[in-house]
């Protein structure tokens, strides 16, 4: 059985990318859950791959549903009964990948590899590599990930305010009761 290994990484930046290793008898949709997962994305919207050329114009889809208000071409190949080795033409194959419609995330994806063997210790399909931090989904993601909200429950930063604490701050007194002159010599000593 072939493995076919695919690069998947982010139009803007090809810096970012995630191997997926996969069967040529899984479907498209196996490729679609291997993506979301290996990006850290949810399953809850709109999805599409595309046939590509060399540079990068979509083609044909194959969709995970036919959706409302987008124009297709041509009638789009249900994603959960394409195979993928039906869509292999080339040995460099590209797919252009579309994830939630109203964020339009891109990812660009290239076979890269195929083998004869499997590897026993992995599922497939399988995410063999991570490259760079992937975006946040929804918003901005933290280096530091859960783990922040953890330090912040521990030590209950949110307790102290808007950033600032009472530590080191004097009542405003102690110039009124030292004197002018004698509160700048005691500075001065202390030197």
């Amino acid at each position: 059985m072939a493995i076919l290994k695919f690069r998947v990484f982010l139009e803007e930046d090809d810096t970012i990318y995630r191997d997926v290793a996969i069967k040529h008898t899984q479907t498209f949709y196996d490729l679609h859950q291997a993506i979301l997962k290996g990006y850290e994305f949810d399953s809850i919207h709109e999805a599409s791959f595309y046939r590509s050329n060399d540079n990068w114009h979509s083609g044909r889809a194959i969709s995970l549903e036919k959706y409302e208000g987008v124009e297709y071409k041509v009638e789009p190949l249900g994603m959960i009964e394409t195979i993928i080795g039906s869509e292999i033409k080339d040995t460099e194959q590209k797919f252009i990948y579309v994830y939630d419609f109203k964020k339009n995330w891109t990812f660009h994806i290239q076979l890269i590899s195929v083998s004869k063997e499997e590897n026993p210790k992995l599922t497939y399909p399988a995410i063999t590599r991570k490259e760079g931090i992937g975006p946040s989904q929804y918003g901005i993601k933290s280096i530091l990930g859960d783990k922040f909200a953890d330090i912040e429950e521990k030590y209950d930063l949110s307790a102290i305010g808007e950033g600032f604490s009472d530590e080191g701050e004097d009542d405003g007194n102690q110039d009124e009761e030292l004197g002018g002159e004698e509160s700048g010599a005691e500075d001065e000593s202390s030197f």
